[in-house]
């Protein structure tokens, strides 16, 4: 991608392409194109440029460094608070030099788009372009390695913590749901009861005394001991 056919020696002897992003940052891509002469225009290859090749190599390059110095990847939620949180010259060179390598499939998509009119241009029809690399200069490596691992220890905790959040919501959940059935397993007796004595009474007085009767029977022959109260 970064060879020059006009002048072999540029761009490192054609190893890597220069591009500036939207924060002033000089960086290297490397990759490779694929092209092949386009049958259905043929005049344009042989008779409308002195070289389709540079041509289609200078076009290819223009359009990439344009697109490098205007991309702006939209920040998810914790890469916002994490980059307003935190400050320094690094923090703007690691962020655009992020987007563009989390978005290299959405980079080179753009290229084969803005690159299919190169057939009605020039005669050749751009068949692939893969951009592999994106690399920093040396003073921001580090600072941009210190960043990425700052970044990840922040999705991590994140993540942990939002973990516990969610256990603890399970538990709180099945602990209303224990002594909800606890307080039901409570009630259940008292209700059946107050049924029976309900039904007792319908009976008439004779029936209730008589059933008050057979409990203080049955709580006697339980009993060890009975106290009863003589009146004086």
């Amino acid at each position: 991608m970064a060879y020059d056919p006009d002048a072999p020696r540029a761009n490192q002897g054609g190893t890597i392409l220069d591009a500036v992003t939207k924060d002033q940052l000089n960086i290297g891509l490397d990759g490779q194109i694929r092209f092949r002469v386009a049958e259905s225009n043929l005049y344009a290859f042989l008779f409308g440029v002195k070289n389709p090749i540079a041509h289609v190599m200078g076009y290819f390059v223009s359009v990439l460094r344009e697109r490098i110095a205007n991309f702006e990847a939209p920040p998810a939620d914790d890469e916002a608070a994490f980059g307003e949180a935190s400050s320094g010259i690094a923090v703007s060179f690691g962020v655009s030099i992020n987007d563009l390598r989390k978005n290299l499939r959405d980079l080179n998509e753009h290229m084969d788009r803005e690159c299919s009119s190169s057939a009605a241009r020039y005669g050749m029809v751009l068949d692939a372009s893969l951009i592999t690399g994106i690399d920093p200069p040396q003073e921001v490596e580090s600072a941009l390695a210190a960043i990425n691992t700052a970044h990840n220890q922040v999705s991590s905790d994140i993540s942990l913590a939002q973990a516990s959040a969610d256990q603890k919501i399970v538990q709180s959940r099945r602990a209303v749901e224990i002594e909800t059935l606890k307080a039901q397993a409570e009630i259940e007796p008292l209700d059946r009861m107050a049924c029976q004595l309900a039904e007792l009474k319908r009976g008439g007085p004779a029936v209730l005394q008589a059933y008050v009767r057979n409990v203080r029977l049955t709580l006697f022959e339980k009993a060890d001991r009975a106290i009863l109260e003589v009146s004086s």
